[in-house]
């Protein structure tokens, strides 16, 4: 530091701003000292910094279903508002849904000295409740709101009911279901929300077709919904289950949406290019991500207020696979 300082001509107090990023810098002078620091090699000593300042300038994420597309979207900009805050993330994938898995990955993220962790729960564990170290901020996305910790999820329920109503507002009687796996969260409360949906509009509720978030799973419960004569509305939980009951319809001649209304979850980039283009419930996962860095960072740096908790609200986007039932 005492380097930079002499090459630039300025004092060691003022290299030291530089490198912590302080806003109390002359930009012609802070230009100078960044010039500086390129041309001699100079990168700040992190273990020097923690020692100082108490904190490691990274995070921590775990995380299920790393290739799943919301995961996926939430994962990126959790990186991107990291390191726009300055902080550098690191990432650990678990596979088995228990708690001491989530500990050991804690544990493991905690040695590589990380300032707070982000858990992408997703999956329901084998305990119903989480206990995770006390002295590190925790921040829980997607998973069981009943936790202690501050959480970032979507209004479930919410982006639900709105396809849902949708589809009985065109005059279809029923909505058929084709659900995701019964041990992921967002797949549960989407369910329970479609059917509290049709109980209160007094419609009849039809047993639900699982599938696991897969087109494949989608296009096997496609072709049971295709022999079911009053099935003239189905809502899939996410947009790939949706595609494979778009193509199981298309192989049975069912026309979409003249005989039959399709609606997916999720909104992803693909889906306005489904044939036909699908109705869904667009999430913004950069939202997401995004909240779960600030709701972090308020507890790396503490101001005095207690985890919060925030729902991200979902927007129904109506495309040409929805329309009313036919005569």
């Amino acid at each position: 530091m005492a380097e930079v300082a002499a090459h630039a001509g300025v004092s060691s107090q003022t290299v030291s701003r530089v490198a912590n990023n302080h806003d109390n810098v002359d930009e012609t002078t802070r230009a100078k000292v960044l010039a500086s620091m390129d041309e001699l090699g100079y990168r700040p000593n992190a273990a020097a910094r923690a020692l100082v300042t108490g904190k490691f300038g990274a995070i921590g994420v775990v995380s299920f279903d790393v290739g799943a597309h919301g995961n996926a979207r939430t994962l990126g900009a959790i990186a991107d508002a990291a390191r726009e805050a300055g902080f550098s993330v690191n990432f650990m994938g678990i596979r088995a849904q228990t708690e001491a898995a989530v500990r050991q990955a804690f544990q493991h993220l905690m040695l590589q000295s990380v300032d707070g962790i982000v858990l992408v729960e997703s999956r329901v564990l084998d305990t119903p409740s989480l206990h995770l170290p006390s002295t590190m901020p925790v921040v829980v996305a997607d998973g069981d709101t009943g936790h202690a910790y501050a959480t970032v999820d979507f209004a479930q329920a919410r982006g639900t009911q709105s396809v849902v109503n949708h589809l009985l507002e065109l005059g279809h009687r029923s909505v058929y279901h084709v659900s995701g796996p019964p041990d992921s969260f967002a797949a549960r409360r989407r369910a329970e929300a479609w059917e509290r949906t049709l109980v209160a509009a007094g419609a009849p509720v039809r047993p639900a077709l699982w599938g696991d978030w897969t087109a494949k799973s989608g296009y096997l419960a496609g072709r049971t919904l295709v022999q079911i004569p009053d099935a003239t509305a189905v809502f899939a939980a996410n947009d790939q289950m949706a595609l494979g009951v778009l193509r199981a319809m298309h192989e049975a001649g069912r026309s979409v949406p003249d005989e039959i209304s399709v609606a997916g979850f999720d909104d992803v980039p693909e889906a306005s290019f489904f044939e036909p283009p699908l109705t869904t419930v667009h999430q913004d996962f950069d939202v997401v991500g995004r909240h779960c860095v600030t709701l972090l960072l308020e507890q790396i740096e503490p101001r005095g207020s207690s985890p919060r908790r925030l729902a991200v609200e979902p927007t129904l986007v109506v495309r040409a696979s929805t329309a009313p039932p036919p005569a």
